[in-house]
C-alpha cells in the first residue's frame, strides 16, 4: 500500500502566497491554495477532497503540480498544444493545384468531377498527407491558394447531334 500523498513543508513565503491566493477571484487559484494549505496541515487527499468539494484525483494532481512547479501551479497552464502540426504540407501546394487540373478518371476514379473528399482521398493515396484529411481541410488549402471552390454541377446535355447548333441559335 502506498503512503498518503502530502505536500512538502512550506517555506514562509510560500505559505503567505497561498494565504493571499485564498482571496483570488480566480476559482482555479483559490481551489489550489485551499488544497495545498489543507495538505500542509496534514490532511489526506481523501479528506481534502471532501472538505473542498472536488475529486481525490484533483487533489493528487494539485499536490504533484506543486511538487514539480512550485507556486507556478497556482495558475492554469494554457490549453493550446505546445507544437502545432499542420494538416497540409505547404510544399505540396502546387501538386494539389496540378492534381485538380486533370481528370479524376486518369487516376482510376469512377467520376470525371472533383469533389473535396475525393481530392482528400487521392492526396492520401499518393502519400502527400500522413492521414486522410476532410474535404473542409482541402477547401481551406485551396482558399489559401486563391482557388475558388464550388460544388460540382452536372450540366444537362442532349444526345441530339444538332444540340450545340440549336442551343447557340436559341441563346443568340
Amino acid at each position: 500500500m502506498k503512503p498518503p500523498l502530502f505536500v512538502r513543508p512550506l517555506a514562509d513565503g510560500e505559505r503567505i502566497a497561498l494565504r493571499q491566493g485564498l482571496r483570488s477571484p480566480d476559482a482555479f487559484t483559490l481551489r489550489r491554495c485551499q488544497i495545498l494549505l489543507h495538505s500542509a496541515q496534514g490532511q489526506r487527499p481523501s479528506q481534502i477532497a471532501a472538505t473542498v468539494g472536488c475529486g481525490v484525483q484533483t487533489v493528487r494532481d494539485a499536490l504533484k503540480a506543486f511538487a514539480g512547479r512550485g507556486l507556478d501551479c497556482l495558475h492554469p497552464q494554457p490549453k493550446t498544444p505546445k507544437t502545432i502540426h499542420t494538416a497540409w504540407p505547404k510544399d505540396r501546394d502546387e501538386d494539389l493545384r496540378a492534381l485538380l487540373h486533370q481528370s479524376p478518371r486518369r487516376l482510376g476514379k469512377p467520376t470525371s468531377l472533383w469533389t473535396l473528399p475525393l481530392a482528400a482521398q487521392v492526396c492520401y493515396d499518393k502519400g502527400w498527407t500522413p492521414r486522410r484529411l476532410s474535404g473542409e481541410a482541402i477547401r481551406l488549402v485551396l482558399k489559401r491558394l486563391g482557388v475558388g471552390w464550388k460544388r460540382a454541377k452536372h450540366w444537362i446535355t442532349s444526345p441530339d447531334p444538332e444540340y450545340a447548333r440549336k442551343k447557340n441559335s436559341a441563346t443568340d
